[in-house]
């Protein structure tokens, strides 16, 4: 059985292997995971402290060289990247390409890093005075990056951290960790220098080292709620910048003008989409008005008309979820529903008898406020739909709801949409859009809940959140000039 190595100074470091990883479609052991211990960790931070103090002073081209070349190697590397994440995840091949997309959008973005890290300069501010400002790298970067994203997160935030001139260590997710390596191998090949990107697997033991450590000057991370939180005030307890992504309760607002066809395909495609495991999947249906059961019928044929199964057969819309401990967590919401008083439209739970970590598509019906299918993440296939009778029902249902990621609201209303838009507490809004993820050029984040940290992740928040600004006020006096002042500086 394979152990999954560390990547450290630009090598493969074999370990222990503790944990394990399973190919969720079969239920089989794929290979074992070291846990990296405080010792290990020291040691990765001295070399990652040491390589930040060199790449700080790399140009900008040579890093925007190392960020192209990264590019194409993913491009080139797609199909064994979509085939690993497949295999340790369960998400379909073309799921996984469609991920290892976004995060090259990071790239792209990242690449234009001259653009980006440019200061501003205010000529004469007073006599002889000149200013003018720069950023630099915050110097150790701690990455850690959850499971449903094993490529595309730890690009949003390794791309814009190299980019600023900072080293990263990467603690990917220990159910699928085996792409973070070969992200690792190809920022080698691409010209990265030794040091400046490194990889360690682990458990809560290891993450409280890299939040506590104090040679690692920020974190970055993303999953669930609870975890967000603890990095959040762990972190910031000692002293580092931390922005910490949390989980999701994602609403779809229907309205009585909508078109029906058109969102009850955004609730399949939204819902269901890889196994319903995305922080901006649509979790509850609002159905507005007398439209619920129209909704509910349309919604319900196309539902029946998806296919579950390993991700790398081309015939499945969605394979499994991560593992047996998820599935059964899964299963339980679904089964405890009827004693919320919710009816069960379509019941997947059967799936759960077959051999890997499948649950088919489940559609739940009456999901209120107060019952745990609506006020738990399931992160599962399992969509359930609200009955409220206007549109200031459905703004204050979004509005109360602990999460704050990501709504949609589907209308032909142009005024509505633009009223929603001012009124809902959400970070992130679709209008007509069921997963409003916005390009590389904005930045991604939630409120409430969703979000510890004033910094939302990748785009201009990201080369913020990574770089720290620095003023310089410069006065060239003229020859043989001298002058005491004991007076308050001004611009006068």
């Amino acid at each position: 059985m394979r152990t999954i190595p560390y990547f450290i100074n630009n090598e493969r470091v074999e370990g222990a292997g503790d944990l394990l990883v399973f190919n969720p479609a079969t239920g089989d052991v794929n290979a074992h995971v070291p846990i990296a211990d405080a010792r290990l960790v020291d040691d990765v931070v001295a070399i990652a402290r040491t390589a930040a103090n060199s790449w700080r002073n790399s140009t900008l081209s040579q890093r925007t060289n190392v960020l192209f070349t990264l590019r194409q190697l993913l491009v080139e590397h797609a199909d064994e990247l979509a085939a690993l994440i497949t295999q340790e995840h369960g998400k379909t091949i073309a799921d996984a390409k469609g991920e290892l997309a976004r995060g090259l959008e990071n790239v792209e973005y990242a690449c234009g890093l001259t653009e980006h890290m440019k200061g501003e300069f205010s000529s004469q501010v007073a006599d002889g005075v000149d200013v003018h400002s720069i950023r630099e790298p915050v110097g150790v970067v701690a990455a850690i990056t959850p499971f449903n994203f094993p490529i595309m997160v730890p690009l949003w935030m390794t791309a814009n951290a190299i980019a600023t001139g900072n080293a990263v260590i990467l603690k990917p997710s220990e159910r699928d960790p085996s792409v973070s390596v070969r992200l690792g191998e190809f920022l080698r090949e691409a010209g990265l220098p030794s040091g400046v990107f490194n990889v360690i697997h682990g458990n809560a033991d290891t993450v409280n080292r890299l939040l506590e450590h104090p040679g690692i000057d920020a974190v970055s991370f993303v999953g669930s709620t609870p975890v967000a939180r603890h990095v959040y005030l762990t972190g910031t307890a000692h002293g580092k910048r931390v922005q910490a992504l949390g989980g999701a309760k994602n609403h779809m607002v229907v309205l009585p003008d909508a078109d029906l066809d058109i969102a009850a395909d955004a609730a399949i495609n939204a819902g269901f989409g890889s196994a319903g495991e995305r922080c901006m999947a649509i979790s509850v249906v609002v159905a507005v008005g007398d439209i619920a059961d129209e909704l509910i019928d349309r919604i319900t044929d196309r539902l029946d008309r998806l296919t579950v199964g390993p991700g790398d057969d081309p015939n499945s819309d969605f394979g499994p979820v991560i593992t047996k401990e998820h599935r059964d967590r899964v299963v339980g919401y679904v089964t405890s529903a009827p004693s919320d008083g919710i009816t069960v439209v379509r019941d997947g739970t059967s799936w759960a008898d077959k051999p890997g970590f499948f649950v088919g598509p489940c559609l739940l019906d009456g999901v209120e406020p107060g019952m745990k299918a609506y006020d738990d993440e399931i992160f599962g296939p399992v969509l359930g739909v609200s009955r409220v009778a206007t549109y200031a029902d459905a703004v204050s249902m979004v509005n109360a709801n602990q999460y704050g990621n990501g709504v949609a609201l589907f209308t032909r209303d142009g005024n509505a949409a633009r009223l929603f838009s001012r009124e809902v507490s959400v970070g992130m809004i679709g209008i007509n859009v069921p997963i409003p993820v916005p390009i590389s050029a904005y930045s991604f984040g939630g409120w409430k809940n969703s979000l510890f940290g004033h910094s939302h992740i990748y785009g201009p928040e990201g080369f913020a959140f990574y770089t720290r600004a620095k003023v310089v006020t410069t006065r060239w006096p003229q020859p043989s000039e001298s002058q005491i002042d004991l007076g308050f500086p001004t611009t006068r």
